[in-house]
């Protein structure tokens, strides 16, 4: 009965302050919230992003080409001439002074509110690959070189000459 009764003694203590521990509760929900997330990820530098990516399409590439009949496992090396990057919208205006044009542009912004600006992003290009390094115990044999360099040919882009396969351990 005593267990009971200091039950009942912490309910009628909180009932009588409930407002000031709901006042608390949103208080430490409004701390916790995560503020400005959008800000920092736009903040981050792309080259991080683009590794990362990179890193992502290779182990996807690994996975993919092991299921290649005689491959066997596959490692993956890609090397980038160009990251991703974005084609921003741009207004311009040219001013001719006599035989000379000079010419201005500025990158449009979008108003994203609180004074929160970004560029207007017309295009997403994605990286440019320079070459391809496939290495797998099966990379001797004509018939799984063919075929693992048609997959990387045909997932990256890259020319036939810009990708290697070689024999693994």
């Amino acid at each position: 009965m005593k267990g009971t009764e200091g039950i009942r003694k912490i309910a009628a203590g909180l009932g009588k302050y409930r407002y000031v521990l709901l006042v608390v509760l949103v208080g430490v929900l409004l701390l916790a919230w995560p503020a400005g997330e959008e800000k920092e990820a736009a903040a981050q530098p792309e080259a991080g992003r683009d590794i990362f990516q990179v890193e992502q399409l290779e182990k996807k590439l690994e996975k993919a080409l092991s299921q290649v009949e005689g491959a066997g496992e596959v490692t993956v090396v890609l090397t980038l001439q160009g990251g991703p990057r974005q084609v921003l919208a741009q207004d311009g205006s040219a001013v001719e002074e006599g035989e000379r044009t000079h010419r201005e542009t500025s990158t449009i912004l979008l108003s994203k509110g609180s004074g929160y600006q970004e560029p207007a992003v017309l295009q997403e290009l994605g990286p440019v690959y320079q070459g391809a390094l496939v290495v797998c115990p099966g990379g001797e044999e004509p018939r799984v070189k063919l075929a693992l360099c048609q997959a990387v040919s045909a997932l990256t882009g890259l020319r036939t000459d810009q990708i290697s396969i070689c024999k693994g351990k």
